[in-house]
């Protein structure tokens, strides 16, 4: 007999596009426009699977999630989202979602997630029972992007666990963000994070840092001083920049990751600790084990679970987003009515490369509100070097301002792939307004 399904949305048109899918599939589709009604119709009706939005107004999706699971711990749930969030993912898995995708939907995505959970339906794993509240993710966690929504899903499943991580990616892509949101994530998360910068010490102060001394280990240890790994313990460390650290210093790690024990400096005692770490790196460390520049058992103990952050110039759709987030802090911060960004300079800022990526992405807008004497961010408020970058791109033949904007929709378009959910939501508007832009411009989707 074919798996019964259940979709839960408020949205018309994707309720009954997923059914429409899901049936040609050959499932069994029942769909509901409210988390109270599929309550209800799960009161009297058995199902293997359910698929829900999060965003509804009488009962959100992780609600429905945890009451679907309280009267049927065997029933899995997916839940959808256009408003993706560490946070969101965090407490969908903590309640027992099986998977959590991102709007617009996907529809092939859909169907092998679909086929994935019924392949794998079970009872729930003992650790999906607490329901300890989600604390507020740090900074600039933010995103909505398809490739970020992978990385709230990976630190929502791995936080709770004790498991070694490894976060790769470009300097200012937000590693050490991912290494506070697994701690903060986790059952840790009431003792210590502690933060190391490998790159920024030689060797023998790392060890002396990491680890601790003895009285008279060195000139000038006139006592004794706990390092690092005891200071976090119970806690988490996280070591940034662990591909720039020597082969001394990598025997000794591997050794902390293998017992969970340290030795101080100068001292005879192995100390156990009770530590989890996330390593960082803006390097290749496969690389860098194939020169032997890098211990290759040391890499495997670290990459337990790897988390890549996309570099901003692979994500432009959440440039909007994050320009806005900073513009709000910097604003109140510097206690000024800047109340958003020029469509104008929106351009520039989504048409620049950023090298530096968020980082340099937040000083650009810090620098911006600083400077700025009106109510609103124009491209004169912006670093001459960024309006420069993109002037070949932008300002070919001094285009009209109705150019610009075309230009600008033709470029979310092309981000998006003509997909006019996502582009509505980065552009600010609803889908009609969309398609009257696209229609007084000449545009097309495709």
């Amino acid at each position: 007999m074919s798996a019964q399904l259940l979709v839960i949305d408020d949205d018309a048109v994707t309720r009954e596009l997923l059914t429409e899918v899901l049936q040609s599939e050959g499932y069994r589709v029942a769909a509901c426009d409210s988390g109270p009604r599929a309550l209800e119709r799960a009161e009297h009706e058995h199902f293997d699977l359910a698929v829900t939005d999060v965003r509804m107004p009488e009962m959100d999706g992780i609600a429905v999630t945890r009451a679907l699971k309280a009267r049927d711990p065997a029933i899995q749930v997916i839940v959808m989202t256009a408003f993706g969030s560490v946070e969101t993912a965090v407490e969908a898995i903590r309640h027992g979602a099986y998977d959590y995708v991102s709007k617009p939907m996907n529809l092939e995505e859909i169907k092998s997630t679909v086929r994935r959970a019924l392949s794998e339906r079970r009872l729930p794993d003992a650790r999906m029972n607490g329901d300890r509240g989600a604390d507020d993710t740090y900074g600039v966690l933010v995103g909505r992007s398809p490739a970020m929504v992978e990385v709230y899903k990976t630190v929502a499943r791995v936080a709770p666990s004790r498991s070694t991580v490894l976060v790769e990616g470009e300097s200012g892509t937000g590693k050490e963000l991912i290494a506070t949101a697994l701690h903060r994530h986790s059952g840790r998360a009431g003792a210590r994070f502690v933060a190391v910068d490998c790159g920024s010490l030689t060797d023998t102060l790392l060890e002396s840092e990491l680890f601790g001394y003895v009285r008279g280990a060195f000139t000038g240890a006139v006592g004794e001083k706990k390092g690092l790994f005891e200071e976090a313990s119970g806690g988490t460390i996280f070591l940034d920049e662990i591909g720039d650290i020597g082969a001394p210093m990598q025997a000794k790690l591997l050794r902390v990751l293998q017992e969970y024990e340290i030795k101080r400096v100068g001292g005879q005692e192995w100390i156990k600790v009770d530590v989890r770490v996330v390593a960082a790196t803006n390097r290749n460390l496969e690389e860098l084990v194939r020169r032997g520049s890098f211990r290759e058992d040391l890499f495997y103990r670290l990459k337990v679970v790897t988390i890549t952050l996309p570099p901003l110039r692979e994500r432009r759709e959440d440039i909007p987003l994050l320009a806005e987030h900073f513009l709000r802090h910097y604003a109140e911060r510097n206690q000024k009515p800047i109340s958003h960004v020029t469509d104008e300079a929106m351009v520039l800022l989504m048409d620049y490369p950023w090298p530096g990526n968020i980082r340099e992405l937040e000083h650009c807008i810090e620098r911006a509100v600083a400077l700025a004497s009106g109510t609103v961010l124009t491209p004169e408020d912006l670093a001459p070097e960024l309006r420069s970058t993109v002037e070949a791109t932008l300002h070919r033949g001094s285009p009209t301002l109705e150019e610009v904007k075309r230009r600008y929709l033709e470029h979310v378009l092309a981000e998006t792939g003509g997909n006019i959910s996502r582009a509505a939501t980065i552009l600010g508007v609803d889908r009609r307004s969309l398609y009257r832009m696209l229609r007084r411009y000449g545009l097309r989707a495709s």
